[in-house]
């Protein structure tokens, strides 16, 4: 039995979600396997050979796959997948495109956005916003797995030793064409990777009361700036800080919501974080039941006095 990560790179270097899309594949039981598809992706593979626990690194280099296009990758991913009892997906953006490709081709049911594994053919996912947890039980010969990686802890970067094994790469399917990318770059951590996350809601009013009162927190902290989906829907924050159900999946080690009331959409996003503060002037605020400590204060107040003693 051998599970096969799919790698999420940059033809450079890796994704940290690849990370703990391993620690998932090593809970499976067997070997792992890590797919690199790209172009120039060398040291995206070489990266993938060092992470602890891997057996083997697959390396298909190629025009075709340069851009991450979800068709060519699937492409990719079907041409070994006979090899494989498990073929898992970080549930990122780009994860979330190309499984349901792979699993429709293999005809089996993909199982969505695990947070562990029991064994090797039952897994959990959160269901209902995370309010329950389903526990699922797949007989398919192959599963097609994605992988919510706040859920695991990621693999050793450093400390294995695995073979890099070049495979020839897939022709272009044709069915799509890179056009070109738009890049927000950004001085701050990764939302998804950052260990310290300041968010905003509603509750700040405007963009620039949020930039005046959360940036200054952030920049203290050397955090990442989130947003309620409240927040971002009003104008006051970019689509890409969104935490929630429909916005990213965070678990960083602080997370302090500033003015969020905790609908159960932020929460299902933000719950797993190891240490939550909230500071919010309604002592009702559903935002409390999850927070570590909480402060029922005027955040226009709080927030600067924070920084200042900072």
């Amino acid at each position: 039995m051998t599970a096969l990560v799919i790698a999420e790179h940059d033809n450079a270097s890796l994704k940290s979600a690849t990370l703990n899309t391993v620690t998932a594949a090593l809970a499976c039981g067997g070997d792992v396997h890590v797919l690199v598809a790209g172009e120039g992706a060398a040291a995206a593979a070489a990266a993938a050979a060092q992470i602890a626990g891997v057996a083997k690194v697959i390396h298909a280099d190629g025009a075709a796959l340069k851009n991450g296009l979800a068709e060519n990758v699937a492409a990719q991913v079907l041409a070994i997948a006979g090899n494989y009892s498990h073929i898992l997906f970080p549930a990122t953006a780009s994860g979330k495109n190309i499984a349901p490709r792979v699993a429709a081709k293999l005809d089996v049911a993909q199982i969505s956005d695990i947070t562990k594994v029991d064994s090797a053919d039952t897994f959990e996912r959160p269901i209902y916003a995370g309010n329950a947890i389903a526990t699922v039980q797949s007989t398919d010969a192959v599963k097609v797995i994605t992988v919510r990686g706040t859920g695991f802890d990621a693999a050793a970067a450093t400390g294995g030793a695995a073979a890099v094994e070049t495979v020839a790469a897939v022709a272009d399917t044709g069915k799509a064409k890179f056009l070109g990318a738009e890049i927000a770059k950004s001085d701050r951590p990764e939302l998804t990777a950052a260990k310290i996350i300041v968010s905003g809601g509603r509750a700040l009013g405007s963009k620039e009361k949020f930039d005046e009162v959360i940036t200054p927190l952030a920049d203290k902290l050397g955090a990442a700036i989130g947003a309620s989906r409240a927040a971002v829907d009003a104008g006051y924050a970019a689509n890409d800080l969104q935490v929630g159900q429909t916005g990213k999946i965070v678990a960083p080690q602080l997370y302090i919501a500033c003015g969020i009331s905790g609908a159960i959409q932020h929460l299902a996003g933000m719950k797993d974080s190891k240490v939550i503060v909230a500071i919010n002037k309604d002592p009702e605020a559903p935002i409390f039941s999850v927070a570590d400590y909480g402060l029922e204060a005027d955040l226009f107040a709080a927030v600067p006095e924070l920084v200042q003693a900072l």
